[in-house]
């Protein structure tokens, strides 16, 4: 598979991400429900502190792209949500910590919303992968 960044403006990959990519050759892809801040069992962790939660949502997704042989350098999309937006925006260097590594910068949609499905919940995030 080969990615090539799409950005007329650079002001998104300071940020950490393109603003499209062309995905050449993939012959898998792999869609991932959005993870959250949950145990095995599904049970809500970290009540209150959104960097705990990023940080067990983006572990839930590594075990996801794992069990279908992938890593997050297949990830091609991000989908983010987040009870408070300013708050998750603080701790995104979490996922340049994760994704930085790997040297992808995936193309990302972040929305602030009124709550999660679960609760308790501050953040939630879904991808796409290609191999």
């Amino acid at each position: 598979m080969e990615r090539t960044a799409v950005n007329p403006w650079d002001w998104s990959i300071k940020l950490g991400y393109n603003q499209a990519e062309v995905i050449d050759g993939a012959t898998r892809q792999v869609i991932c429900a959005g993870q959250t801040a949950v145990d095995g069992e599904g049970n809500p962790q970290h009540p209150g502190d959104m960097r705990a939660q990023i940080s067990l949502a983006l572990d839930n997704l590594e075990a996801v792209l794992k069990d279908a042989d992938m890593k997050l350098s297949n990830v091609v999309k991000l989908g983010v949500y987040a009870t408070d937006v300013d708050e998750a925006l603080k701790n995104f260097d979490l996922l340049g910590m994760r994704f930085g590594p790997h040297h992808v910068a995936p193309p990302m949609t972040l929305l602030g919303v009124t709550r999660l499905a679960i609760p308790g919940l501050l953040f939630e995030i879904e991808a796409t992968a290609a191999a």
